[in-house]
């Protein structure tokens, strides 16, 4: 569906909704919470600890004092929206908003109450632990850079010290990156899945943070029939760092960080130590917590220390899956011309045509049947499906359409309790 970005850029309307998003909002406490010795070891190694969460007191239970962030998406604010807490909040800023924009289409209301919700939850975080949060924009915005930008904007204004804004990683969600990051937001560059993807990210659109959803990939492997899933995603994510740290080391002027996401494991949390940002759902941080290990368990890894064993010529392309972990010559040409005509490209689609000129298979032209086969299958594709297509970018598309269900039934939620009044 199509946002009409005028009228979220409308002054009026944005000011109401940010005074909304800061009602009785009285900045980031100073909690003190006790040290835990096994988040210190991952310290010490030098990542940081988040928490992959929406829900406060589920964070609660494993915060402490080396934890500095968390991150919210679709899928989590859903499941906190549907729970009735905020359809108080829901039904009173939707009369708000349309006192100062009364032409506003359901659609577009929904957005905006949307956009809110997602501000106060993170507010709210920010409030209870003293923590940066990362805030989500609406999957309508992956192909969409005039509406990303707008609200990109809006999400650091409400609170530039501790908001970091989410794109996702789509062609389009590259040049609006790119922008947004010049202008000193602070993006996490998400739904990442390869190091190739994340070097293209880093020099391309230097945003803070990019991603990769490690065990997604493990399930790809696991329920296509693809070999054993075991260190898929943990050599996907460790390249990745890899690759992105020594891309820091060659140009000061680069300061983007890797974050290891979507982990499934208390396992996978000290296997990846010595990844920047090592973010973790509350379940997994309970379970690395409480694991039998010592300090010496806890160590950096080399991607190349990871085996995999794979098959995947039974359903791609010999050798896709090494696309998630190395970056070659060609891919490196194909991003330096990329950076010399960045400031002529308009959309994604320009720089889809590049990488084609360059002979690269990054990005395939995803049609609105194509994403609606998707999202019914949910966050894991059927591989077979999409002969061609790579892996990385599968991934990506994949991750993007289950957040777009899940905001559907978010977006439902919040049209049934404002479309009364109109």
């Amino acid at each position: 569906m199509s946002v009409t970005t005028e009228i979220h850029q409308d002054l009026k309307l944005v000011q109401t909704v940010r005074d909304l998003a800061l009602e009785g909002y009285e900045g980031p406490t100073r909690p003190h919470f006790e040290s835990k010795e096994k988040y210190r070891w991952l310290r010490d190694l030098g990542s940081s600890l988040w928490l992959d969460t929406g829900d406060a007191e589920a964070a609660q239970k494993v915060w402490s004092a080396e934890l500095e962030a968390l991150t919210t998406n679709n899928t989590l604010v859903n499941q906190v929206v549907q729970t009735g807490v905020m359809d108080g909040l829901i039904a009173y800023s939707a009369r708000r908003i349309r006192e100062s924009r009364p032409d506003i289409s359901v659609h577009d209301l929904v957005i905006e109450v949307a956009f809110l919700v997602n501000a106060r939850i993170a507010l709210g975080l920010v409030n209870r632990f003293g923590a940066r949060v990362s805030v989500e924009l609406h999957p309508d915005l992956g192909a969409d850079i005039a509406g990303t930008l707008a609200f990109g904007r809006r999400y650091f204004e409400i609170n530039p010290e501790f908001f970091y804004v989410k794109v996702p990683l789509t062609p389009d969600g590259f040049i609006s990156a790119r922008i947004l990051s010049g202008e000193g937001v602070p993006v996490n560059f998400t739904l990442g899945f390869s190091a190739r993807q994340n070097y293209l990210a880093t020099r391309f659109s230097r945003p803070k943070f990019v991603n990769d959803f490690l065990g997604r990939l493990n399930s790809v492997v696991e329920e296509n029939g693809l070999g054993k899933p075991e260190n898929v995603g943990e050599k996907a994510a460790l390249a990745s760092s890899e690759t992105v740290r020594s891309l820091r080391e060659a140009d000061r002027t680069i300061q983007t960080q890797q974050i290891a996401a979507s982990m499934r494991n208390g396992r996978q949390v000290a296997s990846l130590a010595g990844i920047d940002v090592l973010t973790m759902p509350p379940k997994v941080a309970e379970e690395y917590l409480e694991l039998d290990i010592i300090k010496d368990d806890v160590r950096r890894r080399r991607s190349e220390e990871l085996q995999v064993e794979l098959e995947s010529d039974k359903a791609m392309e010999p050798g896709e899956f090494d696309k998630l972990w190395s970056v070659d010559r060609s891919f490196i040409d194909f991003v330096k011309d990329a950076i010399r005509q960045a400031d002529r490209m308009n959309s994604g689609s320009d720089l889809v045509r590049l990488s084609r000129e360059h002979g690269i298979n990054l990005f395939r032209d995803w049609s609105a049947e194509d994403r609606r086969r998707i999202q019914e299958k949910g966050k894991i594709p059927d591989v077979s499906q999409w002969p061609g297509a790579p892996i990385d970018d599968l991934m990506s598309i994949a991750a993007l359409q289950s957040f777009a269900k899940d905001q559907e039934a978010l977006d439902g939620r919040i049209e049934e309790l404002v479309s009364g009044g109109f």
